[in-house]
């Protein structure tokens, strides 16, 4: 257990932060769930909003924000195709 009040705010502060991340996390996950469940440009367009502000506030990596955002779009556009 830390001692200092430094160390102490900054762990108080972390199990903040986790518990934020964490959240923005599983939003993220549920949302591209979601997404593929129903394929369509609007649930596309929503999730990769949601993924980008995840990013934006350092959630996720910039490139696994790319990464989930391209495979959502090339199932969108297969899913088009096919119908």
């Amino acid at each position: 257990m830390a001692h200092l009040k430094s160390a102490i705010k900054r762990a108080s502060k972390s199990a903040e932060i986790a518990s934020r991340n964490k959240a923005y996390r599983s939003r993220v996950r549920r949302v591209i769930k979601a997404t593929l469940e129903n394929l369509t440009a609007e649930n596309v367009s929503k999730a990769t909003s949601i993924i980008d502000k995840a990013c934006a506030k350092g959630v996720i990596h910039r490139n696994a924000a790319r990464r989930q955002k391209s495979r959502l779009a090339r199932r969108a556009n297969a899913a088009a195709a096919r119908s």
